[in-house]
């Protein structure tokens, strides 16, 4: 009797497309399911506190795993991860999660879409690109969008337009910050970059937390289990489960292919709301959605306009889509 032998390219390429697989589920449906976990952490701890423990931890594991991988930060590198860490975490992850408190977890997703469109205006501005008719299109049919999710809100009673606007200055201080990063001299190791921001970041959300009085606002023993089980969803599978996959795609394919999860992670998020939170899903939030959508799918295509500075001074396609923002 013959045994069939089984052939070990096969078997290498079909782990790898597994492998694939379960990296693009994380960063589609992980990322996308964290504004719902937001919602759950805050319901009993406060924003602040919320983000600066989540960040913490999450950037104490990345450096440490990096720094035994043998990187060594400079005094540079973590002067650009505090300028890097106010603007993602502070302000971006602060806003966003003290805005979850009166805002739906699917409407703050998509008001976070609005990155893209960020970036190409504050690039323009900056002189480091120009608006292509494309991405000008992207741009007022985006505009169109949150005029529309916004009008359907403020509509709801006991809705917070200052809820609204939150999420939209994290939004642009992140954009912000992509914008700005390719000056910045960070670390050129990939979990090092991302480790040096969020630990900086978690410690200026633990000191925006005690200036505010957030600890004292901080009664454990009334915490809920939901929002322990949310907090270390965000920590687990959010910061580090999910970056891990992330970065690990962006070593293996191209950098457009892996942005994708802009699309995909508004609309998780949407999903996921109304069908754990009973948030509102009206026809208007679903035409908004689409337009919203449509405009990155734009804006990413419009991305080729005649760059009008140097190289070097310039943000690199592949350095934006490394450092979209997710919750």
């Amino acid at each position: 009797m013959v045994v069939p032998h089984s052939n070990p390219a096969s078997s290498r390429a079909r782990s790898y497309t597994i492998q694939l697989a379960l990296a693009f589920v994380a960063i589609y449906v992980i990322w996308g399911s964290t504004y719902l976990a937001i919602r759950y952490a805050v319901e009993t701890i406060p924003p602040l506190v919320t983000a600066g423990i989540r960040h913490s931890i999450a950037g104490g594991i990345m450096l440490t795993w990096a720094w035994w991988r043998g990187f060594r930060p400079t005094r540079q590198q973590w002067v650009a991860g505090l300028a890097l860490g106010a603007l993602f975490f502070l302000i971006g992850h602060g806003t966003l999660h003290w805005a979850e408190q009166y805002v739906g977890s699917g409407l703050a997703a998509l008001l976070i879409a609005t990155e893209p469109m960020f970036i190409l205006v504050l690039g323009w501005m900056m002189g480091q690109q120009k608006i292509s008719p494309l991405s000008a299109l992207g741009l007022g049919l985006g505009v169109v969008g949150v005029v529309m999710l916004t009008g359907a809100e403020l509509t709801v009673k006991g809705s917070s337009p200052w809820g609204l606007l939150a999420v939209l200055l994290g939004s642009l201080a992140w954009s912000l910050g992509v914008v700005i990063s390719p000056r910045l001299q960070l670390p050129t190791d990939a979990l090092g970059r991302t480790a040096l921001p969020t630990l900086c970041g978690a410690a200026l959300l633990l000191i925006a937390a005690g200036v505010t009085g957030q600890f004292q606002q901080t009664h454990w023993s009334t915490i809920t289990l939901r929002s322990i089980f949310g907090l270390g969803y965000l920590i687990t599978f959010g910061s580090v489960i999910a970056f891990t996959a992330y970065t690990w795609l962006l070593q293996r394919v191209p950098p457009a292919l892996v942005a994708t999860h802009t699309y995909a992670n508004p609309v998780v998020a949407v999903i996921l709301g109304w069908l754990l939170a009973h948030e509102p899903l009206s026809m208007r939030v679903v035409l908004a959605s689409v337009a919203i959508l449509g405009a990155i799918v734009l804006i990413r295509r419009g991305e080729r306009a005649v760059v009008v500075k140097p190289p070097q001074a310039v943000a690199r396609v592949a350095d934006i889509h490394a450092s979209e923002e997710c919750a």
